[in-house]
């Protein structure tokens, strides 16, 4: 996010980019999900009479010790393209882009006292830091009909933000966040113009936007957010408000964690708690409730692995995941959360629903 470019991807219809005037301005935008997110419960009325808007997953921030280190370990060892971003004033951004339009967006200090809003200062509080995911996005098909939902359900959403002008006078994006956060991780709501550009400029170049989801390690999509939190039901109750009703209990040994399993669209989003000791125990008792990893489909999950074991210098483990043959690469220590590749889900309805 910069004064010209913060990219923000769309559901499989187009990518867009979207144009900050600051970086400030993001923060800005979505400061209000980090405000007091230390565990106060949202009332959740009955469900309004009406239809909540269809909804999809779109993306999350992900925090490096710097934006080289982040920006390295996603390129070098995990075999991913990096994107361009900005950096107007000592808080940079590069993104991660995939072919159905979701995408990672990558952040970092670039330098001693940087310009920070609300939102990264408060993001910089919860991390101390260090590298990791604390606020996620989905992206809805009307944003005043689920704003106005959310509020009839008692929720604190914010005003509706809306983005720089394109070109043709129109707005790029819109969003909103909220006072009090709905889930245990910080939440935003965005939806975008059809018509706004799907790569890093208002004028691409022919190519650009194929071009900047081609990746080394052949991935395809971000597929799923992993939330980690003490209450996995209030968690579930929250996203079932919002019409995301489809859920099923599932159980990840890998990282000693279980809870539900949320379908959102073809994509999915995993409650999750610890279960015992183990990796999930550990991150909730460093670092509370937080983004603790992410599902990514790639089209041959053997040439992904080779990339990882080849970047990571040892050898992974395939398992058989909530998205089917998996592997987790080891990137707690590098990135503050996991991430977990997959096949391609081919004709097979996620979460088993």
């Amino acid at each position: 996010m910069t004064s010209e470019v913060m990219a923000v991807a769309v559901a499989p219809v187009a990518e867009c980019t979207i144009a900050f005037p600051e970086i400030r301005m993001r923060s800005f935008l979505i400061a209000t999900a980090f405000v007091l997110t230390a565990g106060t419960a949202v009332p959740t009325r009955s469900s309004p009479q009406r239809q909540m808007p269809a909804t999809s997953i779109d993306h999350f921030l992900l925090w490096g010790r710097s934006i080289d280190q982040v920006t390295a370990d996603m390129t070098v060892k995990l075999g991913f393209q990096v994107t361009p971003g900005r950096d107007p004033a000592g808080l940079a951004n590069r993104y991660v882009r995939f072919a159905d339009g979701s995408y990672i967006e990558l952040l970092g200090i670039t330098r001693v006292n940087p310009e920070l809003d609300p939102g990264a200062q408060a993001d910089q509080v919860s991390l101390k830091g260090a590298a990791g995911a604390r606020t996620l996005g989905l992206r809805t098909t009307s944003l005043e009909r689920m704003h106005d939902a959310v509020a009839a359900l008692g929720w604190t959403p914010t005003p509706v933000f809306d983005g720089p002008k394109m070109a043709n006078g129109r707005t790029g994006w819109r969003l909103f966040a909220f006072g009090k956060q709905p889930l245990s991780s910080n939440l935003f709501v965005i939806d975008y113009d059809k018509a706004w550009a799907p790569d890093l400029s208002a004028t691409p170049a022919p190519g650009d936007w194929q071009a900047a989801r081609v990746h080394p390690d052949g991935a395809r999509a971000l597929t799923a957010y992993w939330l980690l939190s003490a209450n996995v039901e209030n968690d579930r109750a929250r996203l079932a408000a919002i019409g995301l009703k489809d859920s099923k209990p599932v159980r990840m040994p890998e990282i000693a964690a279980s809870g539900t399993c949320v379908k959102v669209g073809d994509k999915a989003i995993l409650l999750l708690q610890p279960d015992g000791a183990g990796i999930a125990a550990d991150a909730l008792q460093a670092g509370g409730p937080q983004i603790i990893g992410a599902s990514v489909a790639v089209a041959d999950l053997a040439r992904a692995q080779r990339l990882v074991e080849r970047g990571y210098e040892h050898s992974v483990t395939r398992y058989n995941g909530t998205f089917g043959p998996s592997f987790l690469a080891p990137t707690r220590d590098d990135l503050g959360m996991l991430l977990e590749f997959h096949a391609e889900i081919r004709g097979k309805d996620v979460c088993g629903i």
